[in-house]
């Protein structure tokens, strides 16, 4: 799938015209949040024929960089992201899919969200310490 070539800074920012700026890679960050909660679920990467695959079926196809291969969520371990809604910001090279998790958590390690740890401020970068979040049902 190709999408149409992006125009003038205006018309990008202001158009309605879908345009993603896909990075060097031929990729595009992808964000999964809740559609009820807005929590933030992961962060993943899609080429233009995953975010086709996504649009024809409605539910999150993602592109994996290690595995470089089309990843639909939930395919094999029952995880599906169903797509409510898809928005891009204003310079079109970031993407947030609206999603409602099925089957579990989003995160491979079965946790809700992948960002179930977070970084306290006020330390050195030498040595950081994780402090555990709360996973909402």
């Amino acid at each position: 799938m190709s999408f149409p070539t992006p125009g003038p800074k205006q018309e990008l920012e202001q158009g309605l015209t879908f345009t993603p700026k896909f990075d060097q890679y031929g990729l595009i960050p992808a964000i999964a949040q809740d559609h009820l909660t807005g929590q933030i679920l992961m962060l993943a990467y899609m080429t233009a024929e995953a975010f086709a695959k996504t649009l024809e079926l409605g539910q999150a196809v993602y592109y994996s960089r290690s595995r470089q291969e089309l990843w639909h969520k939930g395919a094999t371990s029952g995880q599906y992201q169903i797509v409510h809604q898809i928005l891009t910001d204003c310079d079109q090279d970031a993407l947030i899919l609206r999603v409602e998790q099925l089957g579990g958590g989003a995160c491979h390690t079965g946790a809700n969200s992948c960002f179930y740890r977070a970084v306290p401020l006020g330390q050195t970068p030498e040595h950081p310490k994780l402090t555990p979040v709360s996973d909402p049902d």
